[in-house]
């Protein structure tokens, strides 16, 4: 799936208004433009979307059946 597919199925689920789809979408869209950027942006950029990712913190909790 790339990241235009990847973008349909967010918002055809309603998933704009789940942070955790859209940290994919990033991902995706970073894997998609490694090879036109460099090692540093590369590397910048992820850890951008690392440390987004990880203050999401524990979102699942109570809504286990819904989002899993």
């Amino acid at each position: 799936m790339d990241s235009k597919e990847l973008a349909k199925y967010i918002e055809a689920t309603d998933g704009i208004s789940k942070p955790w789809l859209l940290v994919q979408l990033r991902l995706k869209k970073l894997q998609e433009r490694r090879s036109e950027i460099s090692a540093e942006d590369y590397m910048t950029e992820l850890t951008d979307i690392h440390k987004d990712l990880m203050s999401l913190g524990e979102w699942w909790l109570g809504i286990e059946d819904e989002v899993f």
